[in-house]
């Protein structure tokens, strides 16, 4: 890897760590389309190490408001969507993948603007930790369940119980990468060279993070699922 494509990936990096930091979601959705075109080896292991130390701060930032109820049964769901998507990483062709997962986003996301406003349920929790596990082990991409299933919630709320159950769940994901074989030590070393530009992304949104109203960040995250839906579509 070029010193000069490292620095493009590294401002990559520091926006994405800004704005995930800042707001809990997007992470994924700015880093990985630029890694799958410019390193696509670096999927999804390096970005599921990239994203271990991000949301382990963003998690302990706002344990105030972290929803146990909610996060047990988000793990739930993800713990077995992990297997599934590790089946479907091996097994199913990334531009397919990238099509289902993409229209199920943008069909969420539009039910979710038509919708009234709602509290999530155990069966909710379950469906948007299944669907997590599925989309970030076999693309890194896991985001937009989460996010949508805490939309209406406040934007502490949304960010700590987004980080723990994404934290929770990259460890599982991590490692069953690592016992299949496809978690490469290159990669680990890829995103120690990447931490810097991490931290100084996560440095900058303290001055943003506590700017955002709970309005705001519905709108962000119903426009997030959207874009990332049509990203994982276009990107094929």
């Amino acid at each position: 890897m070029s010193l000069g494509l490292l620095a493009l990936i590294a401002v990559v990096v520091a926006v994405a760590g800004f704005v995930q930091a800042a707001i809990g979601v997007g992470f994924a959705l700015i880093v990985a389309p630029v890694m799958a075109l410019v390193a696509p080896t670096f999927l999804p292991g390096g970005l599921l190490l990239l994203m271990l130390p991000l949301n382990a701060f963003v998690a302990w930032r706002e344990r105030r408001a972290v929803d146990w109820f909610g996060t047990g049964w988000i793990t739930a769901g993800r713990t077995a969507g992990t297997f599934a998507g590790y089946w479907i990483l091996v097994a199913v062709s990334s531009a397919l993948l990238n099509l289902l997962v993409g229209a199920a986003t943008l069909l969420a996301a539009v039910a979710s603007l038509l919708a009234p406003k709602f509290a999530p349920s155990r069966p909710a929790f379950l469906a948007a930790g299944l669907v997590t596990g599925v989309t970030e082990t076999a693309t890194g991409i896991g985001g937009p369940p989460l996010a949508l299933v805490y939309q209406h919630h406040s934007a502490a709320q949304l960010r700590a119980n987004v980080a723990l159950c994404f934290l929770i769940g990259e460890v599982f994901s991590l490692l069953l990468l690592a016992a299949s074989g496809r978690l490469a030590w290159w990669q680990a070393g890829a995103s120690l060279l990447l931490l810097p530009a991490l931290v100084l992304g996560i440095a900058c949104s303290r001055f943003a993070h506590a700017l955002l109203d709970r309005q705001r960040l519905r709108l962000f995250v119903l426009g997030f699922a959207i874009v990332s839906g049509l990203v994982l579509i276009v990107h094929r």
